[in-house]
C-alpha cells in the first residue's frame, strides 16, 4: 500500500479513535501520567517496527543534522501530546479535537515561511476552511 492518501486516511481514523479512547482513559487520571503511558506504548511499538524493518543503510543515513531535527520534532510531539491530554481532561472531544486540527493550517503557513513551499489557491482555501470550521465548532453563537 503506497498510496499516501490511504495512509493519511488511516492516520485520521486512528487520531479520531485516539481522542475518544484518551478522553475515557484520562477521566480519573493525571493527564501527564496518561501521556506517559501512551508514549510508552508508542515507544515499544515503534522501536519494534524500526528494528524489524530497517536495514544497515537506514541507520547509516542518520546524520547529526537528522538527529537534531528528529529530536526537535519529538520534543514538539511530546509537548503537543501533553497539551492535548490536558485539554481532553478539561474539555469535550467535540471542541478539543477540532482546535487540535488547526495544526493543519499552521503547518501550511509554517511550510511557506520556513521551507519556502508554494501553496496553491485551493490549498490556501482548504486551510482557511479548516480555520473557519474550527471557529464554527468551538465558538458559542
Amino acid at each position: 500500500m503506497n498510496n499516501w492518501f490511504v495512509w493519511a486516511l488511516l492516520s485520521a481514523l486512528f487520531a479520531a479513535l485516539t481522542a475518544i479512547l484518551a478522553k475515557v482513559g484520562v477521566t480519573d487520571v493525571n493527564p501527564n501520567l496518561a501521556t506517559a503511558i501512551r508514549t510508552t506504548v508508542i515507544l515499544v511499538i515503534t522501536w519494534g517496527l524500526a528494528f524489524a524493518t530497517s536495514g544497515r543503510a537506514d541507520w547509516s543515513a542518520l546524520t547529526s543534522r537528522a538527529w537534531i531535527f528528529l529530536a526537535a520534532s519529538g520534543l514538539m510531539t511530546g509537548l503537543s501530546w501533553l497539551c492535548y491530554f490536558r485539554a481532553l481532561k478539561l474539555g469535550d472531544v467535540a471542541k478539543v479535537a477540532p482546535v487540535d486540527k488547526l495544526s493543519v493550517a499552521i503547518a501550511v503557513i509554517l511550510a511557506v515561511i520556513l521551507l519556502g513551499e508554494k501553496v496553491r489557491m485551493q490549498e490556501a482555501l482548504g486551510a482557511a476552511l479548516i480555520v473557519l470550521g474550527v471557529v464554527v465548532m468551538v465558538i458559542k453563537l
